[in-house]
C-alpha cells in the first residue's frame, strides 16, 4: 500500500507542476518576451486481448514473452503517464507505468523502480553544438522496436525485441549534427536492462550506438554492448552487435530489416564462446491514413540458451510469421488484430498444460491511445 501511494503522490506531483507552469506562462509578460513552457504532459494506454491456442493453465504465455503475455484475458500491456522539462540547454524526463509489459520486464527491479517506465536529467554540454549527456533510467539504445506498441508497425514484439533491452539504467553522452544526419551515443551502463547491478558484479557495461538520416524515408543504425550480467564470482563476457534499417519506400510501402548477434564466454576466464543471433524483416503497407497491414517474418537461434533457455538438445531455435492488420481512427490512436504463429527445431511449447510441441500461436487485439 505504501509504494502505491507513492506512485499516487508522484504523478499528482507532475500534473500539478506541468498545471502551475502553464498558468504562470499565461501571467503579463513584457512585450519583447517570448513565452514558451518548458513543461509538457502526455500519457500512453494499450488494452489488450490475446487468446493463445495452446491454452496455458496459468493464463501466461510462453516465458519468451514479454509484451502482450497474457492468455484469454482483457488487460493493461503498458500505461504510463510522463512529464517533461525541456530548457534551454537542460532537459529530464520522468515517467511512472503500470501494465503487464512492466510486470514482466521490470521483475529484477525491486521497490518503486518496477513503475518507473523513464527517469532521468540531462545537461547540453555545448551551447552551438547538439552535445548532450544524460543519465538515469534511460530508453534502450538497441532494437527497432520499443514498448510503446502504437509505434512499432506490428502488434506484438519480435522475439529479437522481447530478449534484448527494452531500458537501462546509466549515462548516455549523444551528439547530433546540425542537419539531422548522424546520431552517435556511447553509454555507460549498469548492465544488460538493468537499474540495480546484480549482486556481487563490480563491472559498468557499455555500449555505442550509430544512426545514419540520409532523408526522411531511410534510417540506418548500428548499436552494441560490451559487458557481463553476472557476479564477478562467474563472469561471463557478452558482446552484441544491433543492425537495422528501416526504409520507407513511398506513402505506401515501407520495409524493416534487422539481425541480431551476440556472443557470451560459456564459462568464467573461457576462451570459447556461445553464440545466438536474429533476422527480422517486416513489410509495412498503408493503402489509407486510417488503415494499415504489416507481416513478419523472424527467426532466432539461441542453440546453447544464452539468452532464451529450452534444456532441449538443439536449445531454441524457431521460426515465427505474423500479420496484423491496423485501424487508425485518429493519429493518436490505433485499433489493432495480429494473428501469429512460432515453429521450433525441438518440442518446447506446453499445449493445455500436458504435452510439449513444436508450435505455438495466437491472435491478439488492442486499442492504445496517446495523448
Amino acid at each position: 500500500m505504501k509504494r502505491k501511494k507513492n506512485i499516487q503522490i508522484a504523478i499528482i506531483c507532475i500534473l500539478l507542476a506541468t498545471g502551475t507552469n502553464a498558468q504562470d506562462s499565461s501571467g503579463a509578460k513584457p512585450a519583447t518576451t517570448a513565452t514558451t513552457n518548458p513543461l509538457s504532459f502526455s500519457g500512453y494506454v494499450e488494452a489488450y486481448y490475446s487468446y493463445d491456442f495452446d491454452k496455458p493453465a496459468d493464463n501466461l504465455r510462453p516465458s519468451l514473452m514479454y509484451s502482450h503475455n497474457r492468455h484469454n484475458e482483457f488487460n493493461i500491456n503498458l500505461a504510463f503517464i510522463r512529464g517533461s522539462y525541456s530548457g534551454e540547454r537542460e532537459r529530464a524526463t520522468l515517467a511512472l507505468a503500470a501494465g503487464t509489459y512492466m510486470n514482466a520486464n521490470y521483475s529484477s527491479e525491486t521497490g518503486v523502480l518496477k513503475n518507473i517506465y523513464e527517469a532521468n536529467a540531462g545537461y547540453k554540454l555545448s551551447a552551438k553544438s547538439n552535445l548532450w549527456i544524460d543519465a538515469g533510467i534511460l530508453p534502450s539504445h538497441i532494437g527497432w522496436e520499443g514498448a510503446v506498441s502504437k509505434d512499432c508497425w506490428t502488434l506484438t514484439r519480435s522475439i529479437a525485441a522481447d530478449n534484448s533491452p527494452y531500458y537501462e539504467g546509466g549515462a548516455r553522452l549523444s551528439y547530433t549534427t546540425n542537419n539531422g544526419k548522424w546520431s552517435l551515443g556511447g553509454y555507460a551502463l549498469n548492465g544488460w536492462q538493468r537499474i540495480t547491478r546484480v549482486a556481487g558484479n563490480s563491472l559498468m557495461s557499455w555500449g555505442t550506438q550509430v544512426q545514419f538520416r540520409p532523408n526522411d524515408h531511410v534510417q540506418l543504425n548500428y548499436s552494441t554492448f560490451i559487458g557481463t550480467d553476472s557476479p564477478d564470482s562467474v563472469r561471463k563476457w557478452r558482446y552484441f552487435h544491433d543492425v537495422f534499417g528501416i526504409f520507407q519506400f513511398n506513402s505506401t510501402v515501407g520495409l524493416t530489416v534487422g539481425f541480431d548477434y551476440g556472443t557470451q564466454q560459456s564459462e568464467k576466464n573461457s576462451s570459447s564462446y556461445y553464440h545466438w543471433y536474429s533476422p527480422v524483416g517486416i513489410v509495412r503497407i498503408t493503402p489509407s491514413t486510417k488503415w494499415a497491414i504489416a507481416m513478419r517474418v523472424e527467426y532466432y537461434n539461441d542453440e546453447h540458451g544464452v539468452i532464451i533457455y529450452t534444456g532441449t538438445a538443439n536449445g531454441f531455435q524457431t521460426s515465427g510469421y505474423s500479420v496484423n492488420v491496423d485501424y487508425l481512427p485518429a493519429k493518436n490512436m490505433a485499433v489493432r488484430f495480429e494473428a501469429r504463429t512460432l515453429h521450433s527445431k525441438d518440442y518446447i511449447f506446453l499445449k493445455d498444460g500436458l504435452s510439449l510441441q513444436q508450435d505455438n500461436s495466437a491472435i491478439t487485439f488492442s486499442m492504445a491511445l496517446s495523448f
